[in-house]
This record gives C-alpha cells, sequence and structure tokens, in this order.
C-alpha cells in the first residue's frame, strides 16, 4: 500500500543510504519526471531534521515518486492540464517535495515561491505573493496550513485558487493518464532574487535543467560517499536547483535544516556535517559561513563539538565571495579539522538554471588584486593612493557553458580586461514568461544560431578562470567614475560594532541634478550623540577610502530589505528609502 506523504502515522525515523548499489547516472534523462523514476528505484533520499538538527523524517526517493504520482493524479482530478502553472509556497519538507514533482508528473509547470521574510510583515508578503502570482497565471496556489491566511488572502486578491496543501493531500486519487513529456518543454518557472515589484519568471526546460545539473555534478566530483547537507531555501536557485533536484537527479541523499532553524542556530549545520561518516558537499553564501565564525566561542574549542575533517565540497555562491569570511571560517573550524582547500567558489544565476562556473575541487579560494583605478575608469595617480581590492576566483566555466566578455556595445574583451559578462549553452533559460521585452534585453543571438545572455555583471577572464567584479546595475556613477557599492560597503564594515549586510550603498539624485552615494547603516545604538559620532565616523572612514562624500543615513536594525537568497537586496533598499518607507534616525545636521 502506498504511503501518502501527508497521513498520520508513526515512523522510525532511519536516515536514508549515503551508499547505494544503484549504478549512479549524472542527470543523463530526458525529463525531470525519468530522474525521480530512476532514483525511486533505489535507497538514497531526502532526510528533514529539525531546529536541533534531530532527523524527523527520512524520505526515500522511492515513496517520494509514490507521493508524486498521487498529487499528480489529484492536479489532473481538480482539472490541471499540461502547461497550466501551479503556484506552490517552497517549505523545506516532504510535502513541497511530494507536490513539485507531482506538478512535473501531471505535465504542469511547478512554480516555487517564497515563504515570509522577516523584513516588511504581513501585509508585505501579501503583496508579494500577489505580485508574483499576477506574474506566473497560475491555476491555483497551494501553501502550507500555517500560512493559510496570508498565502490564502494573496490567491483571493490575484483572483487564484488559494489551497491548503493538507486538505489537498485529503482528496481522492483516481487513476489517470499521465501525459507524457518531452525534453523540450517547461519544467519548471523560477523567480530569480531581484525586484519583487517586476518580478520576472524564468522558463528552464527539462533538457536546460538536467544539462546543468550533469555540468553540476561533473565538476564537483561527485563520488559515492557524497552527501549532501543544505539549509538553502527552495525557493531561491541555488537552493532548489543545486540542493533539492540535483540530488535527485545524480542520486545523493540529503539532509535538511529548515532556513529559519538555521537562522536561529547555525551551527546546527556544523553538526549535521559533523555526523556525516561519508563525505559531505554543502553550499552556502559568504553570510552563512560569516554567521557560523562569528557565533562559536573563542572560548571553545571548535574540535571538541565538530568534526569537519570530511567536508569535501563547501561550496560558495549567491553573492559576491569574501575572502576574509572565508579567512575567518577557516580560522574558527581548522581545530575541528576544516580545510581550506575544500572551498569551492562558483558563480551562476537562474536564467542559466544554475551555474555558469565551477571551481575545480580542491582548488580553494584564490584571488587576485586588482588596483581600483582599473574598476573606477580613472587613470592612476589623478588625485588618490593606489589602492587594492581583492577578486575572487569562481571557476572555470561549467561543462558545456561558455563565457566572453564584453564591452557595452557587445565587442569582445581580451584576457584580464574588465566588462560585461556574457555566457552560452545548452542550459540557458527560454526567456522570462510572458515578458518577450526583458528577454530581448538580455538575450541576444549569434551568427552560429546560438543564443547569449547578458548575465548583467561585470568581470574578467584570467587564464580561463573567471573574476566576479560586481553587478553592472549597482556600479555608482559619480563624475565619470564607476564605483562598486560593495567597496563602501566593506569600508564601513571595518570600523568597530558594524558587519556585513548593515550597510546598503547606492545612487541617488540630488535636488540639483547630480548622482551622489547614499550610505544607509544598521544602528543598534540608541543615544543620539553617539548615533551622530558614529554618523561622522562613517562619513569620515568612506571619504578616506573612495574619496567621496557621501549622504551617510543611520537606521534601525533588521530595517534592511534581502532578496529570496538572503542577499542585501540594494534595489529595494533604495526604492525604500526614496518612498519613505525607510525611515532614518533624525539626528542634528
Amino acid at each position: 500500500m502506498t504511503t501518502d506523504v501527508l497521513q498520520k502515522e508513526e515512523r522510525i525515523a532511519v536516515a536514508t543510504a549515503t551508499n547505494d548499489a544503484l549504478p549512479r547516472r549524472f542527470a543523463d534523462f530526458e525529463t525531470l519526471g525519468e530522474a525521480l523514476d530512476y532514483a525511486a528505484t533505489g535507497v538514497r533520499g531526502l532526510n528533514f531534521h529539525d531546529a536541533r538538527g534531530t532527523l524527523t523524517r527520512a524520505y526515500p526517493f522511492s515513496e517520494m515518486r509514490d507521493d508524486a504520482l498521487l498529487m499528480a493524479r489529484r492536479l489532473i482530478a481538480a482539472g490541471v492540464t499540461p502547461q497550466d502553472r501551479i503556484a506552490l509556497v517552497a517549505e523545506t519538507g516532504p510535502e513541497f517535495a511530494a507536490l513539485f514533482f507531482g506538478v512535473v508528473y501531471a505535465g504542469a509547470w511547478p512554480v516555487p515561491l517564497p515563504l515570509p521574510t522577516s523584513f516588511g510583515g504581513r501585509d508585505s508578503y501579501i503583496e508579494q505573493l500577489r505580485v508574483q502570482l499576477s506574474s506566473c497565471d497560475p491555476t491555483m496556489l497551494i501553501y502550507p496550513p500555517e500560512l493559510a491566511e496570508m498565502a490564502g488572502e494573496s490567491a483571493r486578491i490575484a483572483g487564484v485558487e488559494g489551497i491548503d496543501w493538507s486538505e489537498f493531500a485529503q482528496r481522492a486519487a483516481p487513476e489517470a493518464a499521465l501525459p507524457t513529456a518531452q525534453g523540450s518543454e517547461v519544467a519548471y518557472l523560477q523567480y530569480s532574487s531581484g525586484s519583487t515589484r517586476f518580478p520576472h519568471g524564468v522558463a528552464i526546460t527539462h533538457h536546460a535543467l538536467l544539462n546543468n545539473l550533469a555540468a553540476h555534478s561533473h565538476g564537483m566530483e561527485v563520488v559515492d560517499s557524497d552527501r549532501c547537507v543544505s539549509w538553502l531555501p527552495w525557493y531561491h536557485d541555488m537552493g532548489l536547483v543545486g540542493c533539492f533536484l540535483s540530488p535527485v537527479a545524480n542520486q545523493v541523499s540529503t539532509d535538511y535544516l529548515k532556513t529559519e532553524d538555521f537562522a536561529r542556530r547555525p551551527l546546527a549545520w556544523l553538526d549535521l556535517i559533523s555526523r556525516n561518516k561519508g563525505t559531505t558537499l554543502s553550499y552556502s553564501p559568504t553570510f552563512g559561513y560569516d554567521i557560523c565564525a562569528r557565533r562559536i566561542s573563542t572560548q571553545i574549542k571548535a574540535g571538541d563539538r565538530f568534526d569537519l575533517s570530511r567536508w569535501r565540497v563547501a561550496g560558495n555562491g549567491a553573492d559576491m565571495i569574501r575572502p576574509d569570511v572565508m579567512q575567518n571560517f577557516v580560522d574558527a573550524f581548522a581545530d575541528a579539522g576544516f580545510k581550506a582547500s575544500a572551498f569551492l567558489p562558483s558563480y551562476g544565476l537562474a536564467e542559466a538554471t544554475l551555474a555558469v562556473s565551477i571551481m575545480p575541487p580542491g582548488e580553494g579560494i584564490r584571488v587576485e588584486l586588482v588596483e581600483e583605478t582599473q574598476l573606477s575608469g580613472v587613470a592612476a595617480g589623478q588625485d588618490r593612493p593606489q589602492r587594492f581590492r581583492a577578486i575572487v576566483n569562481c571557476g572555470k566555466a561549467a561543462r558545456d557553458m561558455k563565457i566572453e566578455i564584453r564591452e557595452e556595445d557587445g565587442t569582445p574583451l581580451p584576457e584580464r580586461a574588465i566588462g560585461k559578462i556574457w555566457c552560452t549553452g545548452p542550459s540557458l533559460m527560454v526567456g522570462y514568461f510572458r515578458d518577450d521585452a526583458a528577454t530581448a534585453a538580455c538575450m541576444a543571438p549569434d551568427a552560429d544560431g546560438g543564443v547569449w545572455l547578458d548575465t548583467g555583471d561585470m568581470g574578467y577572464l584570467s587564464d580561463g578562470y573567471i573574476y566576479i567584479v560586481g553587478r553592472a546595475k549597482d556600479m555608482i556613477i559619480v563624475n565619470g567614475r564607476n564605483h562598486w557599492p560593495q567597496d563602501i560597503e566593506w569600508a564601513v564594515e571595518q570600523l568597530p560594532g558594524f558587519k556585513a549586510g548593515d550597510i546598503a550603498a547606492f545612487a541617488i539624485t540630488t535636488p540639483g541634478g547630480e548622482e551622489t552615494p547614499a550610505v544607509l547603516v544598521q544602528c543598534r545604538s540608541s543615544d543620539d550623540a553617539e548615533r551622530v559620532r558614529l554618523r561622522e565616523e562613517i562619513r569620515e572612514r568612506v571619504r578616506s577610502v573612495t574619496g567621496m562624500n557621501c549622504v551617510i543615513e543611520l537606521i534601525p536594525p533588521r530595517t534592511l530589505p534581502r532578496t529570496s537568497s538572503g542577499k542585501l537586496s540594494r534595489a529595494k533598499a533604495r526604492n525604500l528609502y526614496l518612498s519613505g518607507d525607510i525611515k532614518p534616525y533624525d539626528l542634528a545636521a
């Protein structure tokens, strides 16, 4: 008898095996459904843990497939047809996993949507979902019961049927013929981590997805002893593609913490890695490593609690990689056996499915020092001393991917020249869903019949490796000079009491029509005199590093907005500041 994912019955929680007699296939399938069909013939699967890292549910791929087929039949009984969009609130758990693949088996397109974040509250979340629902035009929105009030309200406003997934799982699942999927068809829509006001649904085919998942597994050189550990959210490309779909298509058992549990107890992530008796694959943005290094007490030896010696691939991605943070992590956890060579920087974006470049395993973090004037477009020695910035090597182009650096007009640039990053390969998106103008703005055909993607990022190539400098759209241009907001933010982070994520720098236009940088800084002091002192200290620090006079605004803690992957959203911070929704402290001039 098939066990439905939501039946309330006692289970003995025994984690799925790391090793399997089933021959591993590196995502060489025609469709995502075929990938799960194959994984289900083995003994591996997904494993869900509570906030303390205790296993609460083992979910073999075989059981997940059974549940997904039930979900597919329920969807078809509800009138779902191929190419319908089914929006799913992407909570990390077996319910979403079964629903996602159920939608795929039904021939429809799953659309993972975010969970609420701490910023903005109830009304902000309802509006975010409403806008994304309006963009993807789904047949229904299915959500966890605990979000019924907010998600249900979003569905009502958007004119979409809203369904609590515990209720949906009780529906009958009559026998039905499942459609036969083609690899060239769209597998899912992924909302990138950019603006939620003008969302872009990235349409990814089965072929594109599986090509990227194969490139990912080959790039990491996956072996039989590997097991994945993840806390990344399933509504972001690195969590969804890299740590949910990739383990299915490459048959890797995976251990999960919910993202909100990681945020409360980040060291539980390292506890899970320590308990793995095989070798570990685990990815995080820079801030994940940062928070762990900050949480470990200097009074406690890391080796007394953790064993990180088998952490084979410590992936870095989804934001600008900070070499200083990575070194702090090494310093904090070397005693626990962590090796700096385990770091594996990579670069990617949802529009390329996920991976564009991957560092070969074992090479670790490698940086080049680039003179600041090369980044700012000003000849050296004019009005400030030489300063250098460490730029992290993000690896070589993933399998089947090609990377070019181009001028603004599209002219290819030589090695070590900074320009816009373009890429091409089989894993590029079809385009943005129902947004031909946005698609045309970033995708261009070439003479050979291929298509190139303008990533919107800036960087350079050196000996086949890609170095990421920053986002083109974030660049601040003052008096003809290019300034990266990261440089301003890093300058403030060096001051006592501030850390990564406390600062957002962006350009604003003064009443006189000039562009000037504004710097928002989260301040924890409640004393007005101290705030005034801090503002002046920050102003002087920024001026000494950049040579610019900036508008400095102190704002309350936990005010700066984040993207779905946890990154600082400068664009949203700018919009909220200009609209008055972010209110700085009122300080004397």
